[in-house]
């Protein structure tokens, strides 16, 4: 392995190439040394703190934007409450950590460093559930009933007590019957709170397959430092506990769309339109002999993914990753009331948003901002110019943020594997356009540029592959296809 790659200092560049600004400006320093306490309470804000609230994150995160409680209803019917942090409490608009934070729009996580939209101070600190602090939050409420079907949402302002921090690994492996993790064990109600949460979570998964939402089981490769070395990649899988909580964003963030519409306000959808490339997901799916209708179909695709998942789940996550591919980026877009600007294909719904992360998404801030104002019966913050704008400029940053972190992973896998030139791994193909053809390695998840032998291979195929090169300073692997 390479000595001397001060790795570090290869993220700050690669981020600086793609417009991130790593550190915060001297007038946002100073704003924040004047932050010395979490928002108070607000007039409006109802007392929740009695609750079992609770979180679920990695187990590294420090930055908990959202926590969670659930309560049984007459009828079978459950109530989710899901919390989010007030960052526009101490964060106002146009101030000099939020043009900042415009600035950038999103956090940026690397592997070996991060660089957050707000200061760790605030994203971390004052401005997080962290457990055992009060904390003003916003709460969104969703009513399911037995059979899955959201029957009511609500809003509100309230002050709130995370009383357990929990960790995703621990968490799935008791939910997949395993030992249950020391706080879930030294409470039982937390662990029926969490078995409750677990049964919402898996009504409002099952309600979304119904009408067409699609699951995928995609490999996320972090990079691991240690010491100054990059020693893995480390691969992030699914389990119950994330499934539980994606389930309780996708109903949030539904929750806030529909909410801002009833009160006739604008706001940013999160949309994924139809498939770039629906011709190839029909002809993949040909080769597992199941046809496709000739024009996108949600319900038709997300029939064929599940199918696959139970013939062959070890696989599956190559085939998720390229629909994935085929189905092409996600964009925010003005929305105005009564006018629909597209549709969320993956997950089948129209009504969507980003509003459940505002410490580390912009966009979710600017909505918190819009969700505060409807309450409140007072103007928008935000014209819809100023909402398209800010839509396009989160788009263009979550963009580059993605190629941030990709970079970043290839520079961990070329740090990884420069001493294996010449040798053959299995692989599949990733992208094909006009800057290339890309591949990525089965073992180790490793992505790179197929120099040689390229022609003909498209998304999807399998193809053996033979390093030739390796640049962990600009994060290059390059491969031939073996024939």
């Amino acid at each position: 392995m390479p000595g001397n790659v001060d790795l570090d200092a290869i993220a700050r560049r690669i981020a600086a190439k793609y417009g991130f600004e790593a550190q915060f400006p001297a007038a946002a320093a100073q704003q924040l040394a004047q932050l010395t306490a979490p928002a108070p309470a607000a007039a409006d804000a109802r007392d929740l703190r009695g609750m079992l609230w609770s979180s679920i994150d990695n187990a590294t995160s420090l930055d908990l934007d959202q926590a969670e409680v659930a309560e049984q209803l007459a009828g079978d019917a459950i109530r989710l409450l899901v919390a989010i942090a007030d960052v526009d409490a101490l964060v106002s608009r146009d101030s000099p950590l939020d043009v900042h934070a415009h600035a950038n729009s999103t956090s940026v996580y690397t592997g070996v460093e991060v660089f957050p939209m707000l200061p760790d101070r605030l994203s971390t600190g004052l401005t997080s559930l962290n457990e055992n602090e009060d904390r003003l939050a916003f709460v969104i409420e969703t009513v399911v009933d037995a059979s899955g079907e959201v029957t009511r949402h609500d809003v509100y302002r309230a002050l709130i007590r995370n009383q357990a921090k929990l960790a995703y690994d621990d968490l799935g492996a008791w939910l997949d019957g395993g030992p249950a993790p020391a706080k879930v064990a030294a409470s039982a109600g937390l662990a029926a709170q969490i078995r409750l949460q677990s049964e919402a979570a898996q009504r409002l998964k099952e309600q979304r397959a119904r009408h067409g939402a699609l699951e995928f089981d995609t490999l996320e490769a972090t990079p691991v430092a240690r010491g100054g070395q990059i020693v893995d990649l480390a691969l992030t899988r699914k389990s119950k506990a994330r499934d539980l909580i994606e389930d309780f964003m996708i109903a949030s963030n539904i929750a806030i769309a529909v909410f801002l519409e009833s009160k006739g306000r604008s706001g940013i959808r999160r949309v994924v339109r139809e498939p770039e490339r629906w011709s190839r997901i029909v002809d993949l799916a040909k080769q597992y002999g199941t046809t496709l209708p000739a024009q996108p179909d949600s319900l038709a695709l997300a029939n064929f993914m599940s199918a696959r998942r139970a013939a062959d789940p070890v696989r599956f996550p190559d085939l998720s990753l390229t629909v994935v591919k085929l189905m092409g980026p996600g964009e925010y877009a003005l929305d105005l009331p009564g006018r629909d600007p597209g549709i969320h294909f993956g997950l089948a719904v129209h009504d969507y948003t980003h509003a459940t992360a505002p410490n580390r998404r912009y966009a979710d801030l600017v909505t918190q901002r819009a969700v505060k104002a409807a309450l409140a019966g007072t103007p928008a913050p935000y014209s819809n110019d100023e909402l398209a704008a800010i839509a396009a400029h989160c788009t263009e940053r979550e963009d580059a943020a993605s190629k941030v972190e990709r970079t970043m992973r290839k520079v961990a896998a070329a740090l990884l594997l420069a001493h294996r030139i010449g040798d053959v791994f299995d692989g599949i193909v990733t992208g094909v356009s006009d800057h290339g053809t890309f591949a990525r390695l089965f073992h180790p998840p490793a992505e790179g540029m197929v120099v040689h032998g390229q022609h003909g291979l498209d998304v999807g195929d399998k193809v053996r592959l033979r390093l030739i090169h390796t640049d962990p300073q600009q994060g290059y692997l390059d491969f031939d296809a073996v024939r």
